[in-house]
C-alpha cells in the first residue's frame, strides 16, 4: 500500500496542477471550435444532444469522470497490467478486422448502437504502458539487439493491425515512439537515417522530372544520390572519428561529380545519373574494404545506410508511380506541389487554408466564420478543426492555441525529467511524443505542409473515442508523476 508521512504530500498536492489547468482550457477551446465548425442557423441549441456540439459536452463530462477514475487508483497497477491492457488491447484491435461496419472506406470502428468507438485511440496508451514496463525491467539496454528489436515489435505490432482496419493515419502515429527510444538510448544514426529518408523521398520525387541544365539528368535523382554520398562522408567524420577519410571522400565524390557534370553541359549531354551510381558503388566498395581491413564496423553499417538509402529511393518511386492507386498518387503530388486538384485530392486543405487567411489577425468572432457555417471545409469538426480556430479566432486566436499545446509538451517534458524510476519517465516521453506528433500533422495538414492522413487534434477534435484515449494518456501519466513522493510500504 501507499501511505502519506508528515513529510510526504498526498496524491492530491502533488498532482500536477499547472497540467490539469492546460488540459481544461485546451478542453474549453476544443468545445467553442466544435461549436463553431458545427453550428447551423436552423438550430440555435448548442447545448442540444442533437448537435455536435452538445454530444461533445457529454464526452467532455465523461472524459472528466474518466480522469477522476484514474486519478483515484493506486498508480502501481499501470505498471502490474501493462501487458494485459496491451493483449486485451491488441486482440481488440485484431477483432476490428473483421469488423462488417465501414466507415469512409475504414473497418477501425467498432459500432454498437448509437455509440462508436475506435479501438485504435485506446491501443495507444495500452503501447505506451507495455512499452514502459518492457524497458524498465532490469538490464534492458537499447544497445542489446535482441531488446531492441523485442521493444520496437511492441510498437510494431499495434501499426499492423490497425494498417489492417484500413486507417493508415492513425497506424503512422505510432512512428511518434521512436523519439522516446532516441531519448532511451537509441543511436541518433537510427533517428538521422529515417530524416534522411523523408529527404530523399521529398527531393527526389518532387524534382524528379526537372532536368538538370540541358542535359537528360534528373534534377531529384541527382541530388538525392549526391547527398548519399554527402551523408556518407559525414557519417565517416562522426561515426569513425576519421576526418582526414570523411574530406578524401567527399572530395572524391564532389570532384568527379563536377567534372562529368561540366562535361555533359558543355561537350556532349548525358546522363549524369550513371556517374553517380558508379560513384555511390565505388564508395560503397571503399567503405567495406576499409571495415574489413581495420575492423571497425562502423565503415561496414555506413556502407549498408548508403546501400538502404539508394534501394529505398529507387523502390520508393517505383511504388509510388506502379503500386498506389490513383487517389494515393494524387494525394502526394499534391503535397509536394506536383498537382494542383482543387476540386479533388487538394479540396480539404485548399477550403482550410481560405478559411483560416480569412480570419485575418482577430478572426470574425464565435459563430460568425463564413467558410465553415457554410460546410465549405470537409471534416471541420474533426480532422480540420483548426481552421475553424483560425476562422474565428484569428492569428492571435491560433497563436493563443499553439502556445497552449507548446505549453503542454514543455511541461510534460518536465514532468518526465523528474521521474524517480525508469517506467515513468518512458511513459512519460511516451505520451509527450504521441501529443506532439498529432499536433504537429494535424495542424501541417490543415495548413498544406504535412500528408493529410487523418489524426484528430487532441482535445479539439469532436469525438468520444479520441477524447477518452488522450485523457487516459494523459491522467495515467499525471498519476504516476503524483506518486512520486509516496512512501511505500
Amino acid at each position: 500500500m501507499a501511505k502519506q508521512t508528515d513529510k510526504r504530500p498526498s496524491v492530491i498536492a502533488s498532482l500536477d496542477w499547472w497540467t490539469i489547468a492546460i488540459y481544461i482550457a485546451l478542453l474549453c477551446l476544443g468545445w467553442v471550435s466544435v461549436c463553431g465548425a458545427s453550428y447551423d442557423f436552423s438550430d440555435t441549441d448548442i447545448f442540444s444532444l442533437s448537435t455536435r456540439s452538445g454530444m461533445q459536452i457529454v464526452w467532455i463530462g465523461t472524459s472528466l469522470i474518466l480522469a477522476l477514475v484514474i486519478l483515484l487508483l493506486d498508480d502501481r497497477y499501470y505498471d502490474t497490467f501493462a501487458y494485459l491492457a496491451y493483449a486485451l488491447l491488441m486482440l481488440l484491435l485484431f477483432a476490428t478486422i473483421f469488423n462488417t461496419h465501414e466507415i469512409k472506406g475504414s473497418r477501425s470502428w467498432l459500432v454498437m448502437g448509437p455509440v462508436r468507438l475506435q479501438p485504435a485511440e485506446f491501443a495507444k496508451f495500452a503501447t505506451a504502458l507495455a512499452i514502459s514496463k518492457y524497458m524498465s525491467t532490469y538490464g534492458f539496454s537499447m544497445q542489446r539487439g535482441k531488446q531492441f528489436f523485442t521493444a520496437i515489435g511492441i510498437v510494431v505490432l499495434p501499426m499492423i493491425l490497425i494498417v489492417g482496419q484500413r486507417e493508415t493515419g492513425s497506424a503512422l502515429v505510432y512512428l511518434a515512439f521512436f523519439l522516446m527510444f532516441y531519448r532511451e538510448g537509441m543511436p541518433g544514426s537510427i533517428l538521422f537515417t529515417g530524416v534522411a529518408l523523408v529527404v530523399y523521398f521529398v527531393l527526389g520525387i518532387r524534382y524528379e522530372q526537372t532536368m538538370l541544365f540541358y542535359t537528360p539528368t534528373s534534377v531529384g535523382k541527382f541530388v538525392v544520390l549526391l547527398l548519399v554520398q554527402v551523408f556518407s562522408a559525414g557519417m565517416v567524420y562522426v561515426y569513425c572519428d576519421d576526418r582526414q577519410k570523411a574530406m578524401r571522400i567527399l572530395a572524391y565524390c564532389l570532384g568527379i561529380t563536377i567534372g562529368f557534370m561540366l562535361f555533359a553541359v558543355y561537350v556532349i549531354p548525358f546522363d549524369i545519373v550513371w556517374v553517380q551510381l558508379i560513384i555511390c558503388a565505388a564508395l560503397i566498395g571503399y567503405l567495406i574494404y576499409q571495415g574489413m581491413s581495420t575492423r571497425i564496423r562502423n565503415y561496414s553499417l555506413i556502407a549498408l545506410f548508403a546501400v538502404g538509402s539508394i534501394t529505398f529511393f529507387y523502390s520508393a518511386s517505383y511504388v509510388l508511380n506502379s503500386v498506389m492507386e490513383q487517389h494515393q498518387r494524387t494525394r502526394i503530388n499534391v503535397l509536394l506541389g506536383l498537382d494542383d486538384d482543387l476540386n479533388g485530392a487538394g479540396y480539404n486543405v485548399h477550403q482550410s487554408e481560405i478559411a483560416i487567411g480569412s480570419g485575418g489577425l482577430w478572426g470574425k468572432g464565435f459563430l460568425n466564420g463564413t467558410q465553415t457555417k457554410l460546410k465549405f471545409v470537409p471534416e471541420q469538426d474533426t480532422d480540420f478543426i483548426f481552421c475553424t480556430v483560425g476562422e474565428e479566432q484569428g492569428f492571435f486566436g491560433s497563436v493563443a492555441v499553439l502556445l497552449l499545446f507548446l505549453a503542454l509538451i514543455m511541461r510534460l517534458i518536465y514532468l518526465a525529467e523528474r521521474q524517480p524510476f525508469k517506467f515513468g519517465r518512458v511513459y512519460g516521453y511516451c505520451v509527450l511524443s504521441i501529443f506532439l506528433f498529432h499536433v504537429f500533422i494535424n495542424i501541417g495538414m490543415v495548413l498544406g505542409l504535412t500528408p493529410v492522413i487523418g489524426i484528430p487534434l487532441p482535445f479539439f477534435s469532436y469525438g468520444g473515442s479520441s477524447l477518452w484515449g488522450f485523457t487516459l494518456l494523459l491522467f495515467i501519466f499525471l498519476r504516476i508523476d503524483a506518486g512520486r513522493n509516496l512512501v511505500r510500504s
